[in-house]
């Protein structure tokens, strides 16, 4: 019989790859006898990051749960679907652990590891748990989060931290990642990122503060992830306002674009978050707004609690948003004390090495231990 492996189960956004590609990172370390695979969602963005990084996937037939008739028949047929691929992965792979990691791709895996038996590891991501965790949950052996879970105060047995991959830590010193990304040394750097598949709503209200309220940035130049297909809208708006701007679609070497930033705006993602901190980078953060339960503002509370980051409500228009989002990147654009003090902050808070102490775990229960 080979070598029992572990399965890395999320997807759908790079929230949910980032974190197991830096679980993967150390088990590669600690365990390099132990094969991994992920099992990812059919979505591009699972595959371009795994990929990239050079990490075998199985992309697994999944939607999400929904009541209404139409889209739970859906839900339905999904599962059964993803359910039979991810039982005969599993079996082929001949797991001994599955790394559960959030998003509704998980289910069907999860599903299918109890029908085999295989123990099942939850990393809950998000300080509120979602609905596909809280049903990993029930179904787990081990239950850790990478944040407190102030609304599920009992979920987890233990606390972890953010795992996060190397490649999000900047690699180099300030200059010398701006140097890499084509940004102008003797300038402040804002970094503005929607997370893996952008934001057109920040994207918006940066295109309206070039136009009313140029002057907040003197003395800047910006480096921008904007997602699919504004780049070169959002070119044009940078060039006709005179101010220097690297735009980019996509970063893999995303710490060379957190390395640069003295200042950045960004979605509250829980591994955004993460990545702001570890930077020790002052951050205005504005939490996806279609979330009925707005819980990305709730993996950026603690900091804002601690006045070392900002959070504002998108108001997905650009107009009520310059009163705002604007408003608040506009004062720490120009208040260069308070953003001192915030990376003051964020650089005394203490730093541990959750991916490498997830590895650990998962790879004692795969050698049965």
């Amino acid at each position: 019989m080979s070598v029992g492996s572990i399965i890395l189960a999320g997807g759908g956004t790079g929230g949910h790859i980032a974190p197991g590609i830096a679980i993967a990172e150390r088990l590669c370390e600690i365990a390099p006898t132990i094969p991994l695979r992920f099992a990812c969602s059919t979505r591009p963005i699972d595959m371009r990051m795994l990929d990239s990084a050079g990490y075998h996937a199985e992309p697994i037939p999944a939607e999400g749960f929904s009541p209404r008739p139409a889209k739970l028949l859906r839900f339905a047929r999904a599962f059964l679907a993803g359910r039979s691929v991810a039982h005969e992965l599993l079996r082929t792979q001949n797991a001994r652990c599955v790394i559960s990691l959030g998003g509704f791709v998980t289910a069907p895996v999860v599903y299918a590891a109890r029908s085999l038996k295989v123990p099942v590891f939850l990393v809950n991501l998000d300080a509120t748990p979602g609905k596909a965790n809280r049903w990993v949950a029930k179904r787990a052996q081990r239950i850790w989060s990478a944040c407190e879970t102030p609304g599920c105060p009992n979920f987890a047995t233990r606390v972890v931290g953010m795992p996060i991959r190397r490649v999000a830590i900047a690699p180099m010193d300030g200059a010398q990642c701006r140097a890499q990304l084509g940004l102008h040394e003797g300038l402040r750097t804002l970094f503005v990122t929607g997370a893996s598949q952008g934001a057109k709503s920040l994207n918006d209200l940066l295109m309206l503060m070039l136009k009313e309220r140029r002057s907040a940035f003197s003395g800047w130049q910006v480096y921008h992830l904007v997602g699919g297909g504004e780049r070169h809208a959002m070119e044009a708006a940078y060039r006709d306002a005179g101010v220097h701007a690297v735009v980019d679609s996509f970063l893999e070497k995303i710490g060379l674009a957190w390395g640069s930033a003295d200042l950045a705006l960004s979605r509250a993602g829980a591994n955004s978050v993460a990545e702001a901190v570890a930077n020790a980078v002052p951050t205005v953060f504005a939490p996806y707004p279609w979330h009925h339960d707005q819980h990305q503002k709730a993996n950026a509370q603690p900091f804002v609690d601690a006045r070392l980051a900002r959070c504002e409500h998108d108001h997905i228009e650009a107009v009520p948003n310059l009163a705002t989002l604007g408003s608040a990147l506009q004062e720490l654009l120009q208040d260069h004390q308070q953003r001192e003090n915030m990376r003051d902050g964020l650089r005394a808070l203490p730093q541990a090495d959750a991916a490498l102490e997830i590895a650990k775990t998962a790879a004692a229960i795969a050698s049965g231990d």
